[in-house]
């Protein structure tokens, strides 16, 4: 089964590394979201994905051209214009990379890789999203629904941490940063069938507006909970966070080790 993963936006919340490389390509622990997000995929099975490429598609694409450069160690002899490969490292990975436009949406992109996708089901995510989510498990919920499209969903935490005040400016309970107000939110890691290209119309689609609404109101959009780890990159605090769980060990996402 393909995975495509939508790479081509702007990344504006992230300005202070997206005016160099694209979002996905901003990196934790000296790798980018884009390959970790590929290294959770890769756990389960899934090795063929389509990147949609877009503003500065070229940084992904000499990314993925120059690999075994980024992954190993090289001797460069100028003299003679030879490049050694010591220890060299790769993953099982058949990468298609697709230049969707610059300004195209979200449905706009996945409408372009159609012909990539022929009449295959196939999953789509973000990104700028990791978690540890069970793959196996979301396809296997995703083919017991049978409907057109399955979404990941998640309940967030807060932001702050929440009080209990009584009437006393006493404060009787403090929770750091707790569940959201019970809201289940749109996550990603999508599974979809061939049929979601009959609700995608042109470049302009925005695939969570009238592809998902529309999907809802047919009752062939199914949700999958997850109640583990997961955390998109939207901002330089969110990239932090992350770099921070990744070198103290403590990257809930690295499933693969």
């Amino acid at each position: 089964m393909k995975v495509v993963i939508l790479a081509g936006g702007l990344g504006t919340r992230l300005s202070e590394e997206t005016t160099i490389k694209p979002k996905p390509m901003v990196e934790i622990g000296g790798m980018p979201i884009l390959w970790h997000l590929m290294k959770i995929y890769s756990y389960y099975g899934f090795n063929e994905f389509i990147i949609c490429l877009g503003y500065k598609g070229y940084y992904i694409k000499e990314f993925f051209s120059n690999y075994f450069l980024h992954k190993s160690d090289v001797t460069i002899d100028l003299l003679e214009n030879k490049i050694e490969v010591h220890r060299s490292s790769s993953e099982p990975w058949k990468v298609t990379l697709i230049d969707t436009g610059f300004n195209t949406m979200t449905g706009g992109r996945i409408l372009r890789i159609k012909d990539y996708i022929k009449d295959e089901s196939f999953m789509v995510t973000y990104g700028d999203g990791i978690g540890n989510i069970d793959l196996k498990k979301l396809l296997d919920f995703h083919k017991g629904k049978k409907t057109i499209a399955t979404l990941t969903t998640v309940m967030p935490t807060g932001r702050f941490g929440a009080l209990k005040i009584d009437n006393n400016n006493i404060v009787t309970e403090f929770t750091e940063k707790p569940r959201s107000d019970g809201s289940w939110v749109n996550a990603g890691f999508f599974v979809l069938e061939p049929q979601i290209f009959n609700y995608l119309e042109n470049d302009n689609t925005i695939f969570e507006k009238h592809p998902l609404e529309s999907l809802a109101k047919e009752n062939q959009l199914s949700a999958f909970r997850h109640n583990g780890f997961w955390m998109p990159m939207d901002k330089l605090s969110d990239k932090k966070i992350l770099e921070e769980m990744w070198d103290s060990d403590k990257a809930l996402w690295k499933i693969w080790e």
